[in-house]
């Protein structure tokens, strides 16, 4: 599938030009280094109990009845599911943290989906695939590795808290990649591209790091 299929990126705001002078200068780094096995909260973080909203100031309304989701790119057999098709999968619940690069962290969601390392063997990534690009209804891209796409405890998810992902939280269909700074974790889940190549997506090129390990205090590109 072609890249001009895409909607249109994002137009920049004064949220988008506040966030690049945050990398700019360096906002809310620490300098401290820590361990996910020893350090449940990392480095410049703090907790919260409610669950913020950020978006780039557009929150598409999708029908779920409307919703597909689109594999494509360098695997063996690709798909385009619709919500039902998509439910029939393998579904699991897990119980993660989630991490924001604006400093935020949430402990203990349980999330509901399709495992990534499951629609992997539906889909059979190429021997050349290194890379995944998630493209969200609004036009926002973000890019990871293909290891960090596959972890075990990233999910493509439905459901949170027992419900229905709401059209804030990036309903109906998210990603989850609990081990990396929740802006990886496209909302508005539309389309999966496996690539030969990195593709950094809306927030990589404009000064956020391209893994973001929170451990680690990734938050901006060096």
């Amino acid at each position: 599938m072609a890249d001009d299929e895409d909607p249109a990126t994002p137009a920049d705001s004064k949220l988008t030009r506040t966030k690049q002078l945050w990398a700019q200068a360096g906002k809310f780094l620490t300098g401290r280094a820590a361990r996910p096995e020893s350090d449940r909260l990392p480095p410049g973080q703090h907790l919260v109990k409610d669950w913020p909203v950020l978006d780039l100031g557009l929150q598409p309304r999708i029908d779920k009845a409307r919703w597909q989701l689109d594999v494509f790119g360098a695997v063996e057999n690709p798909v385009v599911w619709d919500f039902a098709a998509f439910a029939a999968q393998p579904q699991v619940t897990q119980v993660c943290d989630i991490h924001c690069v604006t400093t935020w962290s949430r402990y203990d969601n349980h999330f509901e989906g399709l495992p990534t390392s499951a629609l992997a063997e539906i889909v059979h990534p190429k021997p050349e695939a290194s890379h995944v690009v998630l493209h969200s209804a609004d036009g926002y891209t973000t890019n990871l590795s293909l290891q960090d796409f596959l972890g075990e405890d990233v999910l493509i998810a439905h459901a949170w808290e027992g419900r229905p992902l709401t059209s804030d939280h990036g309903g109906p269909v998210r990603l989850v990649v609990p081990r990396l700074y929740f802006w990886k974790s496209a909302k508005w889940l539309s389309r999966i591209e496996f690539a030969s190549r990195d593709k950094p997506g809306f927030w990589e090129v404009r000064g956020y790091h391209n893994r973001g390990d929170p451990w680690r205090e990734e938050r901006y590109s060096e």
